[in-house]
């Protein structure tokens, strides 16, 4: 881990250091450990913020951590069909294969660094499955998914299917080389990823050398959360300690710092860390099961316009 990676972080393009006599450092306000469960066919995944308020959350509902799990042939599994309305998807893809499906027409094989984005808007179905050829050899398999609320005004747009390849993925150093930033959607330091949101957001996920030190700009306005893939060190410049499976949500303030410590375990050779931040929508969230909307009676209708057929049908060559 991970797929997407360069010999030399030095040759980058690096971001500065944010002085802190100008950029305020945020502060860790909690540290929590993701619960372990199964998705869909028997998916193990963590729920990265199953422990958080949603108020430190906002715009974000909720991400699972998928794997990482090493299958034996025939083992891996997918999700069934299931239907999403009022929110977007994001999965990224460290290791192995996925193959998307949907029924407004997106999909893909995503691996090694990929990303997909859907936006479910007024609703669709979809499916995600392992391909053939993993099933019958068995893998290594280990990626994210992340559901990113839409404001009220958004949540009857149009469906959406983003397809972002590793390769195009803004690849970044710290100021000394010490991390290597991957910007998957957002802005750090003038540089954009190539995710397009709805909501303004900003995903990255960095791996940090044993014992170096990672200090971002965020913008003010924006929460901040980091979750731990791999390995292990600490937030903040109080130097909080979180490990793999552990997520943490920052106070405010203008940058974030994520320092790995000088020992790693022997399977990991840095820590490996995702960072998210967002405008928060603060508005009301009805969550129940695959639909995100802001009343229980917009819960109804997308129930009823699902059981109607209305949030689209399955192909009828998917049978």
């Amino acid at each position: 881990m991970p797929a997407v990676t360069v010999e030399n972080p030095l040759t980058l393009p690096r971001i500065a250091t944010p002085d802190p006599a100008t950029a305020a450092p945020r502060p860790v306000l909690a540290v929590s450990t993701a619960p372990e469960g199964f998705e869909g066919e028997g998916f193990p995944v963590r729920r990265a913020f199953a422990k958080i308020n949603q108020k430190y959350l906002d715009p974000f509902i909720m991400m699972d951590q998928m794997g990482e799990v090493d299958y034996a042939a025939g083992e891996p599994k997918g999700t069934p069909w299931h239907p999403h309305r009022g929110f977007e998807t994001v999965t990224y893809i460290i290791d192995g294969t996925f193959i998307h499906r949907d029924s407004h027409g997106g999909g893909g094989v995503i691996t090694d660094g990929d990303t997909q984005w859907m936006t479910a808007g007024s609703g669709l179905l979809h499916i995600e499955t392992p391909p053939e050829s993993l099933v019958r050899s068995g893998g290594l398999f280990h990626g994210l998914q992340l559901w990113v609320n839409l404001p009220a005004a958004d949540k009857m747009i149009a469906p959406k299917y983003q397809d972002i390849r590793g390769s195009n993925v803004k690849l970044l150093a710290s100021a000394d080389g010490g991390g290597l930033v991957r910007l998957i959607a957002g802005d750090i330091a003038g540089h954009q990823g190539p995710g397009a949101t709805h909501t303004p957001i900003t995903m990255i996920h960095v791996s940090v050398n044993p014992g170096a030190q990672v200090t971002l700009p965020w913008r003010s306005d924006f929460n901040a959360l980091a979750y731990g893939l791999a390995g292990h060190g600490s937030a903040g410049t109080d130097r909080r300690p979180f490990h793999r499976g552990q997520a943490v949500v920052f106070g405010e303030g203008d940058s974030l710092t994520i320092r790995a410590d000088e020992q790693q375990d022997s399977r990991d050779t840095n820590f490996e860390v995702v960072l998210l931040g967002g405008l928060p929508i603060r508005e009301p969230v009805a969550h129940y099961g695959p639909f995100v909307m802001n009343s229980h009676r917009e819960l109804q209708q997308a129930m009823e316009d699902f059981q109607a057929g209305r949030l689209g049908t399955v192909p009828a060559d998917a049978n």
